[in-house]
């Protein structure tokens, strides 16, 4: 199978056309070795080495992925924040990052408690600005700029080969956090991008059943293998079974995409103009933020994350927030996303001081249920938090 060739749904679906050579079987084996044999001159010609470094149970899921992204190389690690992690731990102290205001909270805490003691020089910017960005890259000082499009919890939207092109001009790399498009929708690599991670818990996966995390290189280089001693060495790896779990979410990714996407559009639509609601931010609404650029680099949906602010009841819009969330019966109040199941968090109490999410903010997780469904519960939970 020739992935530039093939279409990413084929590519899904057969995962690449992979069967096990020893067994016939088109599922693989789950391969739990933690070591391998040495040749009788000590010498390690199969490769393995050891399963911290390397693992055969990541090759045909980490292939799958590499051709759906169109990289060079694909890794896995052992959560989203494990291969987040990597990308800067790779860097050296006092290199400068540019990051954005709005993105996945445990990586901004993580970058202001532990980074930024550890001596990267890490700034917050406004990523979806330009002109922002251009004002804030150093040259030759700048060795990496971290984007998230769309970005948690406002789901505003960066220009990714903008970005690239102004990353590139001033010598660093451009990595991006691609979890909630996925490839199915964004490709960011085409787009100018260096490195593409995605929290693969979430959509990858697909099942709320394993933690897992990708990073995905355009190119080899010197800073990609400092990337892969990280993983070794430090020990963010993935299990074996973990692996086996995550392939087969991602044979049916474009389906799952596709599906939530659809019905995220729908919700959005009809929640715009509702009276009990102070807005929706879904960048596949034409009056929300970044919704031209959104539509250039997103193929075939807008994703199936958006937030949505309600309108403040008798004790104002923080208790309406939690109100509706209490009362919703299909949408289960948790963290996480892109599984098949609907997702709802009143996002500033999880997220605390710091964050960018207003206290009225509902994230919501759109799965696989009926939409009218979904949107038939959301109304008689915004209806009964008004009474509330």
């Amino acid at each position: 199978m020739d992935p530039k060739h093939t279409h990413p749904d084929t590519i899904a679906a057969q995962a690449l056309g992979w069967i096990d050579e020893a067994t016939r079987a088109v599922t693989p084996p789950i391969h739990m070795s933690s070591t391998y044999l040495r040749d009788p001159d000590n010498q390690y010609r199969s490769g393995r080495v050891y399963a911290r470094a390397d693992n055969p149970a990541f090759d045909q899921a980490e292939a799958v992925l590499n051709a759906l992204e169109g990289g060079h190389q694909t890794l896995l690690f052992a959560s989203g924040m494990a291969a987040a992690t990597a990308v800067f731990q790779a860097l050296a102290p006092g290199d400068h990052v540019l990051v954005p205001k709005v993105m996945y909270w445990s990586l901004r805490n993580w970058l202001m408690t532990f980074a930024v003691p550890w001596g990267l020089d890490v700034e917050l910017i406004d990523m979806t600005n330009p002109d922002a960005v251009k004002a804030a890259v150093r040259p030759g000082k700048t060795k990496l700029v971290w984007i998230e499009t769309p970005a948690n919890p406002l789901w505003t939207v960066t220009d990714i080969a903008v970005t690239a092109q102004i990353a590139h001009a001033a010598g660093a790399l451009l990595a991006v956090d691609s979890t909630v498009p996925t490839p199915i929708l964004t490709q960011p690599i085409a787009l100018g991008a260096d490195i593409v991670m995605h929290a693969a818990t979430k959509y990858l996966n697909g099942h709320s059943d394993l933690i897992a995390g990708t990073l995905t290189t355009a190119a080899d280089s010197p800073y990609w293998q400092k990337v892969r001693k990280v993983r070794a060495q430090i020990g963010g790896t993935l299990g074996s079974f973990e692996a086996w779990l995550l392939l087969r979410g991602m044979r049916t990714l474009p389906l799952r995409v596709r599906a939530a996407s659809a019905s995220a559009q729908r919700i959005a639509e009809h929640f715009s103009h509702h009276k009990l609601v102070e807005a929706v931010l879904y960048p596949g609404l034409p009056g929300c933020h970044g919704h031209a650029v959104a539509q250039l680099q997103m193929k075939g949906g807008f994703g199936g994350m958006m937030s949505i602010r309600v309108k403040p009841n008798a004790h104002g819009g923080e208790a309406a927030a939690i109100a509706v969330a209490a009362n919703t019966t299909l949408w289960k109040r948790a963290t996480s996303l892109g599984g098949a199941e609907s997702l709802i968090e009143q996002r500033a109490s999880v997220e605390g001081a710091g964050t960018p999410a207003p206290p009225d903010l509902l994230r919501l997780s759109v799965g696989l249920e009926h939409v009218d469904d979904l949107i038939a519960d959301f109304e008689q939970a915004l209806d009964k938090a008004q009474r509330a």
